[in-house]
Order: C-alpha cells, then sequence, then structure tokens
C-alpha cells in the first residue's frame, strides 16, 4: 500500500475560514479522510480538518512558491562573479589560472 502525503491530524488552533467547493472535491476529501483512518486504525478526521494540512503540504512541495517566497539578495550582489567563477576562454587562459591556484 502506498503512504499517504498527510498523517494523522494534529490538533491546533485554528483561523476559520468559509469556502465553497465543487461536491466532487467535498467526496473526494471524506475519501481521504477515510484513507487516512484506515492508514492510520483512528477514527476518520472530519473532512474540514485535513483541507488546511493538505494546502501547507501543497505549499511546501511547490518549488515556485519556495522560490518567490525566499529573501532576494541585491540583484548586483548576485549578478557579480568572482574571477574563480568565470570560465577562461582559451587554452592559455586556463593554464594561468591554475597556475595562480597553486
Amino acid at each position: 500500500m502506498t503512504k499517504l502525503k498527510l498523517g494523522t491530524i494534529e490538533d491546533d488552533k485554528s483561523v476559520k475560514l468559509t469556502i465553497e467547493m465543487p461536491a466532487a472535491t467535498h467526496r473526494n476529501l471524506v475519501a481521504y479522510a477515510a484513507a487516512i483512518a484506515k492508514e492510520s486504525g483512528r477514527p476518520p478526521p472530519d473532512p474540514t480538518k485535513i483541507v488546511a494540512p493538505m494546502l501547507e503540504k501543497f505549499m511546501a512541495t511547490d518549488r515556485a512558491f519556495g522560490r518567490m517566497k525566499r529573501p532576494r539578495l541585491d540583484k548586483a550582489a548576485s549578478t557579480a562573479k568572482s574571477p574563480s567563477d568565470t570560465k577562461p576562454e582559451s587554452r592559455n587562459e586556463r593554464t594561468e589560472q591554475r597556475n595562480l591556484m597553486k
């Protein structure tokens, strides 16, 4: 059996949020809650309690969102390269660079 992305649902202080969703999505939430119960051997969680962990997991694994959340460095500082970062263009430049590293 494959392991679900969500484990047991922890109780946490929450913020109330009212949303509307398609009936098919709600049926899937109920089915997912039943799958959690089957995997954990505990009673199924209330489907409304699994929405937040699902969203958290989704946002945590979204690479583009993660890149957007990271603080950006100064653009000039991030584009500046040190001499060791530049690739030598000719054989002589490579030899000179090797000699400098010794």
